[in-house]
């Protein structure tokens, strides 16, 4: 890397960024121009109705901000986002990759690789078929519901207008929807569901706004063709309100929705949600689906409060003290552990569970999903020992166990 000017390195993204052959650059590591509430910033371009736009996707480490603008319009965000003077800065454009360093001591360094002409070629022969599907917002394959396609739900909900273009400020939401319901449609055809001969049942635990309530029901009986009656419960009446409101525009039937606490509604279902459950709300939405005896569970798991704080750097965790005394990493591990406490139960209530990534964590910083079909050993001696263990080098006894209650531990 050769040092150069600041202006010159700046003049050089700038016409990296705002080229027609520009492909993404990424803005992250300490700010040398000031505080910045920015960890991370993504610029790629993406094709919306009006033609090409580029998109800022700005991450303070636990959510995304997602901004578009006309590329004829972006040289101001693109100016303000520069002289934040990130320490590290990366271009790709369709000929080359530029790396843009500043030290601590404010000097600029400047490297720049171009790419080999069959890269090239290969990429130009690419965009000439496809039309370039690099832009993603162009990309309708195998979305349950597909952008540019007007959609009633979609615009009560306020994400896309009524000739089917999504609103830049819901484009996380939308992403969101559509892998929600990818999972959902894998997971019918895992347990058998497709055609039960009979109306499929899900609770919706924590359904919150339902933009996932509405639209696993439309999904399911609209566009699947498959019968299916949703509740959802919530303990905040205004959603509550809310949600109803929106059935009653779209003229849902099966579709009901109960102000409670998890687990305190009377219900069984084959399908239990949890989506953003907060803290122990989510042990309570799986000890439910255990004792509902559901065949599928999503659960996507939000804020960990209960477990983060127990762990302790005492007994054989004494290892990981200097991890556990950084609040942020002690958070961090807090959740893991959580998590890998509920995939564990699960396992010994005989489901085969694994954590997935559910979203980018461009869309959402809690993008893992607990995922669990039924139909495993119960109590397997391996899982059972793992979980001893497990209990055993933390200090900790989780929550889940105690939401599955007293025939957890006979399992145990």
């Amino acid at each position: 890397m050769a040092a150069t000017d600041p202006d010159a390195a700046h003049c050089l993204v700038t016409d990296a960024v705002l080229g027609p052959d520009f492909r993404r650059a990424t803005f992250g590591g300490a700010t040398r121009g000031g505080p910045c509430a920015w960890v991370k910033v993504v610029v790629r371009p993406v094709e919306l109705r009006g033609g090409r736009h580029l998109q800022f996707s700005y991450f303070d480490g636990r959510k995304t901000l997602t901004k578009n603008y006309p590329t004829a319009d972006a040289a101001p965000p693109l100016g303000e986002l520069l002289d934040l003077r990130f320490a590290g800065v990366h271009v790709s454009t369709a000929a080359e990759e530029i790396d843009v360093r500043t030290t601590k001591k404010g000097q600029v360094l400047v490297g720049r690789r171009q790419c080999s002409p069959l890269a090239a070629r290969a990429d130009s022969e690419d965009r000439s078929r496809s039309e370039r599907t690099t832009f993603a917002h162009n990309r309708t394959k195998d979305l349950p519901l597909p952008e540019g396609k007007a959609d009633r739900l979609l615009e009560v909900m306020g994400i896309s207008t009524a000739d089917g273009r999504v609103k830049p400020t819901m484009r996380a939401k939308f992403t969101q929807i559509n892998e929600f319901l990818k999972h959902l449609r894998h997971g019918l055809d895992d347990v058998g569901l497709r055609s039960p001969g009979r109306p499929v049942e899900i609770l919706d635990c924590g359904c919150g706004s339902s933009y996932l309530t509405l639209a696993a029901h439309h999904y399911l009986n609209d566009v699947l063709g498959v019968p299916a009656r949703i509740l959802g419960v919530d303990v905040n009446e205004e959603v509550i309100r809310k949600s109803v409101e929106r059935a009653g525009k779209i003229g849902a039937a099966g579709l009901s929705f109960a102000c409670g606490r998890i687990g305190a509604v009377g219900a069984r279902a084959d399908i239990v949600v949890a989506l953003h459950a907060c803290d122990t709300a989510t042990d309570d939405a799986l000890a439910q689906a255990v004792r509902s005896e559901a065949r599928l569970v999503l659960s996507v798991p939000c804020c960990h409060h209960a477990l983060n704080k127990e762990v302790r750097p005492e007994g054989p965790a004494a290892v990981l003290r200097p991890i556990l005394r950084h609040g942020i990493l002690r958070e961090r591990a807090a959740d893991l552990v959580t998590d890998a406490f509920r995939a564990l139960a699960l396992r010994i209530a005989g489901y085969r569970a694994e954590v997935v990534e559910f979203v980018s964590p461009e869309h959402t910083a809690r993008n893992l999903m607990i995922r669990a079909v039924r139909g495993a050993a119960v109590s397997e001696p391996g899982f059972v020992a793992e979980y001893a263990e497990l209990k055993r080098f933390w200090g900790v006894t989780p929550y889940i166990e105690t939401a599955l209650g007293e025939a957890f531990t006979r399992l145990l």
